[in-house]
Order: structure tokens, then C-alpha cells, then sequence
């Protein structure tokens, strides 16, 4: 028997019909976007980990001690730094009014990112260092590593030519040769140095009464080698001298010396500001920027300027009217002023402070052609002993052709002596005559070397310091009685025996133009 359904009463559902989302497989795509979708916040959230952002702030390494640099050469020190000072301990200085932290010293094996220095790889502008109207020149940045010894460090391919070739073991030990240096001159200086690092203070300075000056004077004999806070076994030791004379300026707005109300001040500020502008020369393109170093460098320089007596020389306590003013303090103004014109930083009246303190050095000159301490009279001793001051500044500012320093050293040839052990003895005199007439060069050079070279070499003691000059005899010198300090006559010793490759032999001018 059939049963039958009345389609009236159970109708049948009409089929739906697709959607056009159903037709392309809506279930598939779904799950196929969701999946890509999480993909793609998975990878952006990689990519945003791995990819550090834009620093805020500059780094206080490369900024603090390069306030005159460019965006661009900031943002180069600033990546360099940071990759080479990577988990690096740290040393550093405390002083009642500031606290300076020093990265330990390390050596640099990494390359400096280069900019072109054909058209503005020079320091202060495109082409060659110029202080503003061109009248004194620095000298140009010399190629790049083609002049950089097989072991040197290559972040030294940014200093000047001037300098850079001290930094170079290869170029130092050949300019000794050329010189007529020895093998025992470069192991006399490594050993003034080992002294020097021996004795220095616990607070990074040297010596004990002025340790402005003598800070500085052991930070040039170190920089003379090219020793800087990234050299291997003096590089600590020069950092905390580095920022001992750091802290010493920021304490006092630039000014350097720990006693200002004796008159010999002018001298510790002057020897602590030379040193201070090398620094800043050696460190403002290493691993180890000190922090304010270029602050209180062109504080320290500018007050120099500012200071400078009527006469254009300087005087005792800085009076800029009356005064004693004399060659002996005029001629570490003017080297410091050099060091400080060769960092690149800015100064202002730099042209002009220098033009008025030639006038007054060549003022001093007698008509023998030797330089007197106030004035061209004869002195007591029958010898002009700081001709060779005269001379030198001169040829620091590119006027080693002026007929001053010929008969300079005409007078020196004719009337120097130089023997340790009597009272020819004048190292502060010597220091000066080294290097003028190293960069006389020629014969002249030839005849001073022989008299001067073995009398350092052979009275260095045993400790790497250097004996008592004169035998007991008082020191015909216009500063003999400082020579009665081991501390001052080993660094002037060891400043000497750099004379070699210190600044490069131009037959006239220390720090000329168009290297």
C-alpha cells in the first residue's frame, strides 16, 4: 500500500542558492588571509625588534668633545665609537666639582668611516685648514692610508701629516734614521716614558707643586710618540693625565693651574693649554673622546688670547697692562696657541694675537742674531740662551724663512754649548734649539746633532729618568734651577730625543701649508 504526501501540506525547502563570496571558496580564502595576515604582524614585529630605532640624544662620547663638528662627521664618530667601545670597563677621574669618565684604553683595529678628502676632507673647511682670512694657514690633511705604516693605527689617518707621521713605527724609526738618530734614541724615549708612567700621581696628574705644567709637559713627551688613550701600554696612563687636566679647566672656566695668585701661572696654564690642544688633535677622531676635552681646550686657548699684554708678549699673572712680560713666557703662549690653531677648533683674534707676538719675539733679537729673555741687550751669562725660543716661534706659525731665524741660527752654530756635566747644561735652552734647528735641517741641523744627541743619550739612568745636569756646577740657563727636578728635566730630555719624527723637517717651518 502507498502512502502519498500532500505537497500542500509538507512543502519542500527550495535549495539556496551560492553567494559570489561562496563561488571563489570563501572557506579556504578566509583561512588563507587570516594565516597571511598573522604572518605579516609576525615578520613586522622582527623586523621592528632587530632594527634599533633613531637615537634621541647624541651620543655624549662623540658630541662632548666635537662641538664644532658637523651633522655628518658626528654621526660617523658617533656609530664608530659606539662599536669600539662595547662592553669596554671604564676609568675615571673624580674632582670635587665634576666627575669625568674615561673608557679603559684599548687599541683601535677598526677603520674610520672616510669622507672624500679631496673636496672637504680637511679639517675646517674644503681643501686645507684656514683660521678664517688665510693670512696663517694650517697645513692640509696629507693623503689617506698610503702614508700609514703596516702597524700603525689606522683611525690616524684623520690627523694632520704633520703629526700622523710620528704614528707610524715604520715612518718614525725611518725619520730617525734620516735624522741621524739611532736605534738607542727610540729605546731611550720608550724608557723616559716607562718613568714617566712609573711615577705618575694616583689622581692621573704629575708632580707636586705645579702639576698643571707637569701634567702636561709628560702628555707632550706621550703624544710626542704618538702615545694616546688608545695605545697598549701607555694608553691608560695618558687618559687619566688626559682628564686630570680635563677636570682641572672645568673647575676653573678653562683656566689652567691650581694657584692663581702666583705669578709663574701663566706658565702652567700655558704648558697645560699645549697639551690640551694636542689631545684634542690625537683624540677628537678615536675610540676615546674625552668628554668636554674640546670645551675646555678652546677656553683654555682663548683665554691666552684674550690675555695677551699690550706689548704682545704676555706677562706673569696674565696682566694685560704693565707687567713683566719676557720671551720664556711668550714662547709656550705662542706654542700653545698652535697646538690649539691645529685641532681645527675655532678661535677668535687668532691672527692677529699671533702677528703682535712675533713683533714682539723678533723685538728681542740682538744684532749677533741671538734672542734675548726681556729685550736684545747682552745678557750676564755672554750667551743669548733663548735664541732658540725665538727661532721656534717663528717656524711653528710658518716664518721659518724670515731672516730672524737665520741669523738665529747662524748665532747658535757659533756660540752653543751643550755638555751634561758643566755648567753648560741648559736643557730648557736645548729644548728650544732641538727643534729649530731640526727644522733648519741641512747642514745645520747636522753640525747641532752632533753636539746634542750623545749628551742625552749617555747621561739617561738606568730607571729611564735622567741624572742631575752640571755636575754641581750652577746651569749657565735662564731656568737652571728648575733642572733640579727629575720629573721636568726627563720630560725636556725625552721631548728632545723625540725631535726625530716629533714634527717634520721642512727646512723652515714646523707646521707649514700645502703638505
Amino acid at each position: 500500500m502507498k502512502t502519498y504526501t500532500d505537497p500542500t501540506i509538507h512543502p519542500s525547502a527550495p535549495e539556496p542558492r551560492p553567494s559570489y563570496w561562496q563561488k571563489f571558496g570563501a572557506g579556504s580564502l578566509t583561512i588563507s588571509v587570516i594565516l597571511h595576515v598573522i604572518l605579516l604582524i609576525v615578520g613586522l614585529i622582527y623586523v621592528f625588534q632587530i632594527i634599533p630605532s633613531p637615537e634621541k640624544k647624541p651620543d655624549e662620547w662623540a658630541t662632548r668633545g666635537s662641538s664644532g663638528s658637523s651633522g655628518s662627521e658626528a654621526n660617523t664618530t658617533r656609530k664608530r665609537t659606539q662599536m669600539s667601545r662595547a662592553n669596554l670597563p671604564r676609568i675615571a677621574a673624580l674632582e670635587k666639582e665634576s666627575t669625568i669618565v674615561l673608557p679603559e684604553p684599548q687599541v683601535s683595529t677598526s677603520m674610520p668611516v672616510m669622507t672624500s678628502l679631496n673636496d672637504g676632507g680637511s679639517l675646517g673647511g674644503p681643501g686645507s685648514l684656514t683660521t678664517g682670512n688665510g693670512s696663517l694657514g694650517r697645513d692640509k690633511i696629507g693623503p689617506g692610508p698610503s702614508v700609514i705604516g703596516a702597524n700603525s693605527n689606522k683611525s690616524f689617518i684623520f690627523l694632520p701629516e704633520i703629526i700622523r707621521k710620528r704614528c707610524s713605527k715604520q715612518d718614525r724609526l725611518a725619520r730617525l734614521k734620516q735624522n741621524g738618530g739611532t736605534e738607542a734614541c727610540e729605546d731611550t724615549v720608550l724608557n723616559g716614558l716607562r718613568w714617566l708612567k712609573a711615577n705618575q700621581n694616583p689622581d692621573g696628574s704629575w708632580g707636586k707643586d705645579t702639576p698643571a705644567a707637569m701634567t702636561g709637559l709628560a702628555l707632550l713627551a706621550y703624544f710626542g710618540h704618538c702615545e694616546t688613550p688608545s695605545s697598549e701600554e701607555f694608553g691608560e696612563s695618558c687618559g687619566r693625565g688626559i682628564v686630570w687636566l680635563v677636570s682641572l679647566g672645568m673647575k676653573n672656566d678653562g683656566k689652567m693651574s691650581g694657584n692663581f695668585t702666583a705669578n709663574h701661572w701663566s706658565y702652567e696654564h700655558a704648558i697645560a693649554t699645549y697639551a690640551l690642544g694636542e689631545a684634542t688633535t690625537f683624540c677628537k677622531n678615536s675610540v676615546n673622546e674625552v668628554p668636554y676635552l674640546t670645551e675646555v681646550t678652546q677656553k683654555a686657548g682663548q683665554y691666552i688670547i684674550d690675555h695677551q699684554n699690550k706689548n704682545g708678549g704676555w706677562a706673569y699673572a696674565y696682566a694685560t697692562e704693565g707687567g713683566h712680560t719676557d720671551l720664556s713666557v711668550a714662547g709656550w703662549q705662542i706654542q700653545a696657541l698652535r697646538a690649539c690653531d691645529h685641532s681645527g677648533l675655532p678661535f677668535k683674534g687668532m691672527n692677529s694675537c699671533i702677528n703682535k707676538a712675533l713683533d714682539y719675539v723678533n723685538g728681542r733679537q740682538s744684532p749677533e742674531g741671538g734672542f734675548g729673555y726681556v729685550g736684545p741687550g747682552k745678557p750676564p751669562s755672554g750667551y743669548y740662551t733663548l735664541t732658540g725660543v725665538g727661532m721656534l716661534c717663528n717656524q711653528m706659525w710658518n716664518k721659518g724663512n724670515r731672516p730672524e731665524v737665520r741669523k738665529g741660527a747662524s748665532y747658535v752654530l757659533e756660540n752653543t754649548k751643550f755638555d751634561y756635566n758643566t755648567e753648560f747644561c741648559d736643557l730648557y735652552g736645548h729644548y728650544y734649539e732641538s727643534q729649530a734647528m731640526m727644522q733648519r735641517g741641512g747642514n745645520d741641523w747636522k753640525q747641532y746633532n752632533e753636539l746634542f744627541r750623545d749628551q742625552i743619550l749617555q747621561n739617561q739612568d738606568a730607571d729611564g729618568s735622567w741624572k742631575t745636569p752640571g755636575g754641581g756646577k750652577k746651569a749657565r740657563a735662564a731656568g737652571g734651577t728648575w733642572q733640579g727636578d727629575k720629573l721636568y728635566r726627563t720630560c725636556l730630555c725625552t721631548l728632545m730625543m723625540e725631535v726625530y719624527y716629533r714634527f717634520l723637517g721642512s727646512g723652515g717651518d714646523v707646521l707649514r701649508p700645502g703638505i
